[in-house]
């Protein structure tokens, strides 16, 4: 499997979801009306039913926008297998990452924009919303920016918490944060940007990990390669629909945490899972995947 080398746009937006498709409309209004504007739309749909196709060909049709939707079969929680199939229906030369559950804040791709660099990837973070600030939320309160004010959410449901800073930082003061904070700058899959050539020179993602800590064992492989990461918490605003977790389970976290494990200790940098199945891994693994 060889890396296209398209670049027909700059950014390549990469999100997964799994019958929300709720909360998915929700992500894709908030990608339509970023001030950033040159970059693709790709939906990582880990085996979702027709209500999704359904929800995205009306979002095509409203804002007028070309979706990639790239589909396989249910088999469980596969988030690594279909973000791979996704990362090789992208035309990016960066890629930036979200979830379906996520609303960007109208400057989150500017963001990434400005803070991208040779050598690094961008880390931020989320914004946590409880369930009825959630199903609250509109396409006009995501138009106007009112889903990221302050007075806003609280006035539809949240409490305000220390927390809340990350919605109401901007300028040197979210540089000053992003640098003080103790939070690490890690792969995080909500809210996370690389270069192309990177990702694919550490065979994106192993597909043998389900949930807990997937996203980071890609961003742990980088650091084995020599890119740094930076902070961008305070900067780039998102935040997060609640909804339940019925996927996870303790043993999916012990695998990955076994793996994670295997990475840091034998300075890993390429999966032999991953975007191509390398000599010595299991070739047997679903490869279904369908661009609708």
């Amino acid at each position: 499997m060889k890396d296209h080398k398209m670049k027909s746009v700059a950014f390549s937006v990469i999100f997964s979801t799994y019958n929300s498709p709720d909360w998915m409309e929700k992500t894709l209004w908030g990608l339509h009306y970023q001030t950033f504007q040159d970059f693709e739309i790709i939906i990582a749909d880990d085996g979702s039913t027709e209500e999704t196709a359904k929800r995205i060909a009306q979002f095509e049709q409203d804002s007028g926008r070309k979706v990639k939707h790239v589909w396989q079969p249910d088999d469980g929680f596969q988030k690594t297998r279909i973000l791979n199939k996704a990362l090789v229906a992208s035309e990016g030369e960066y890629i930036v990452f979200t979830d379906g559950d996520c609303i960007l804040r109208s400057d989150f791709l500017a963001v990434h924009d400005r803070y991208r660099q040779p050598g690094y990837f961008l880390s931020g973070g989320y914004f946590k919303l409880p369930m009825e600030t959630s199903l609250a939320i509109t396409r006009e309160d995501i138009r106007t920016g009112r889903a990221f004010e302050l007075d806003w959410l609280v006035s539809h449901g949240l409490k305000k918490t220390h927390k809340t800073m990350k919605l109401t930082a901007s300028g040197k003061k979210a540089e000053m944060l992003n640098f003080l904070t103790p939070t690490k700058a890690t792969w995080n899959g909500h809210n996370v940007s690389g270069w192309r050539s990177d990702i694919f020179e550490a065979n994106g993602f192993d597909e043998r990990m389900q949930y807990g800590g997937e996203d980071r064992e890609l961003g742990e492989r980088l650091f084995n390669l020599g890119i740094k990461s930076k902070q961008i918490r305070y900067s780039a605003i998102c935040v997060h629909l609640d909804h339940a977790r019925g996927y996870v389970k303790q043993e999916m976290r012990d695998k990955n945490r076994a793996i994670r494990d295997y990475t840091k200790k034998h300075n890993v940098t390429q999966t032999p899972y991953g975007l191509r199945k390398l000599a010595g891994s299991a070739g047997d693994q679903d490869s279904t995947a369908e661009l609708r």
